[in-house]
């Protein structure tokens, strides 16, 4: 008979040395990541009076959505862990930067949309480096627990970064508050250094004898085979347009025109959206639900946008809050699921390039939000957001329908429980 293999645990990612590195290191990005999203946003939308401009900068620091493939390509090389030192220590130049313009009272929108440019160019290929590292340092059983984990970072660092980053502006200016983002950016990159890569898989010496561009080809040839990973790209895609301009890129202005509320209640919206993540990270890390892969990310994905139905047409910041929370939650218990499907499909060799091609459909979300700034301006906040949450909850409906046997079918290998 068989073996019983023993219970799961919400510790036992940690029982690797390379993940205790990696999680405070995340964790101190995560936390300077919101923090100067809010700080930034807000600071954009006073300076100009524009939506327009504050849409702008949400859609820069998703810049390198574009260029994520090509990261995936030098990381099945070259390797995550030097990529994420480096990325971390750009990322604390440019604070560094922001910090003395502050203190030189020389911060204008257009600097700020410059330097967001450029380390748009790097983050958005940050969650990928941080998933793909988890997946090849830890073994298979633990990986569900171990992005659970990881997203609790992330979901915690919005709640922290919300408020601090709104608390330290109001309380001592622009240039303490990243002086506060500088010095988490710093931790990381020591922290990063001591992440390890991992066993290499087998076949990246012999991708190394192909030119980047023939490794891309052999990378999109291998998704579009595979209706479980077209899938969930879709789904991806479907959410970065559709419903995270709402949660996040235009949360300074649904604060300040449609709640009427400074950057303290900006904060507290921030942190309500998070907060639902945190919730949701806890429940799938915990080990102590069964969950059905694809049919858990396409129903929490349903359920994200009925939710921003309702909030299209809230106009009380309490139950924006309540709102908002029930969303986080949603997208939690969709995106993770999501994650772990398509990290479970992949062959190692090609775990990279795939993981980098998911964070194109991060580009759903400058392109939701550069539409929905003249949409606004014409229809109104209330319209254009039901418009969004509406089309996103029939389009989700259709997918299910179109890969109903390959995500929806209870026995679908996708559906094994997590």
């Amino acid at each position: 008979m068989a073996e019983t293999p023993p219970a799961m645990h919400w510790r036992d990612p940690f029982r690797v040395r390379s993940f205790r590195f990696q999680w405070p290191a995340d964790l101190a990005t995560s936390w300077a990541f919101e923090m100067e999203s809010i700080v930034l946003g807000w600071f954009i939308l006073v300076e100009s009076g524009s939506v327009m401009m504050l849409v702008v900068f949400g859609s820069l620091q998703y810049l390198g959505s574009l260029v994520s493939p090509l990261f995936g390509v030098v990381g099945d090389r070259l390797g995550y862990r030097r990529m994420l030192y480096l990325s971390r220590a750009l990322y604390a130049a440019l604070a560094a930067s922001f910090m003395l313009l502050a203190w030189l009272q020389a911060l204008t929108p257009l600097i700020v949309l410059c330097m967001a440019a450029l380390a748009g160019l790097v983050r958005p290929s940050d969650m990928m480096m941080r998933n793909a590292l988890i997946a090849q340092t830890l073994p298979p059983r633990h990986l569900l627990g171990a992005l659970g984990i990881s997203r609790i970072t992330s979901d915690s660092a919005r709640i922290a970064g919300a408020l601090a980053g709104a608390g330290v502006v109001a309380w001592l200016g622009m240039t303490w508050a990243f002086a506060l983002i500088t010095a988490l950016y710093t931790l990381s990159f020591v922290l990063s250094r001591g992440v390890s890569d991992g066993p290499a898989p087998a076949a990246a010496k012999d991708a190394q004898r192909l030119s980047p561009v023939r490794d891309l080809q052999l990378a999109f040839g291998y998704v579009w085979t595979r209706p479980v990973l077209m899938a969930a790209m879709a789904l991806a895609f479907l959410v970065n347009l559709l419903a995270f301009p709402f949660s996040l890129g235009l949360l300074p202005y649904v604060a300040k025109n449609i709640y009427l509320t400074d950057q303290t209640g900006l904060g507290w919206l921030g942190a309500s959206f998070a907060f639902g993540g945190l919730v949701g990270s806890v429940v799938l890390s915990s080990h102590r639900f069964a969950f059905r892969a694809a049919q858990t990310m396409v129903l929490a994905g349903a359920v994200w946008f009925a939710v921003d139905v309702l909030l299209a047409f809230s106009t009380h910041l309490g139950v924006g809050m309540a709102l908002l929370w029930m969303a986080g939650l949603a997208q939690s218990l969709s995106m993770t699921p999501l994650a772990a499907v398509m990290l479970r499909v992949t062959e190692p060799a090609y775990r990279g390039r795939v993981m980098g091609m998911r964070m194109l459909a991060i580009w759903g979300l400058p392109l939701g939000l550069l539409l929905s700034g003249p949409l606004i301006d014409r229809w109104g906040y209330a319209a254009t957001a039901g418009t969004y949450s509406a089309l996103g909850l029939l389009l989700t409906g259709a997918m299910a329908v179109y890969w109903r046997g390959h995500i929806w079918d209870a026995k679908a290998p996708a559906n094994a429980p997590l």
